[in-house]
């Protein structure tokens, strides 16, 4: 299961928002992996990838929901504060919501 914060749902539910950034100590998903979003359903996860977060570009942003890398940062940090102090990597998930046909599967 992947949580989010409400503000992010709609733009899940819309398909702007196809991607997210999580701070893990080990990679907890894998590509073709389906998970549940409470609010919005079933997502398959595209892919997997470890990142480093002063790499991150704005175009890297963009399908996270946020106009630079920057801002995401900033929200990474706020998120995440003990996970960035104890060293979790980060992993960018990207995904896509499921149609309505594959949510009862």
């Amino acid at each position: 299961m992947l949580l989010f914060k409400k503000k992010f749902l709609p733009a899940i539910r819309e398909g702007r928002k196809t991607q997210t950034i999580r701070l893990w100590k080990w990679r907890r998903m894998r590509p073709g992996q389906r998970s549940y979003i409470p609010g919005v359903g079933y997502i398959l996860v595209r892919a997997v990838d470890e990142v480093r977060l002063e790499d991150l570009t704005d175009a890297d942003a963009q399908p996270d929901g946020f106009e630079t890398a920057d801002a995401l940062r900033v929200e990474i940090a706020r998120l995440y504060p003990e996970q960035l102090a104890d060293g979790h990597r980060a992993y960018r998930i990207a995904f896509e919501v499921l149609p309505p046909e594959e949510q009862k599967k």
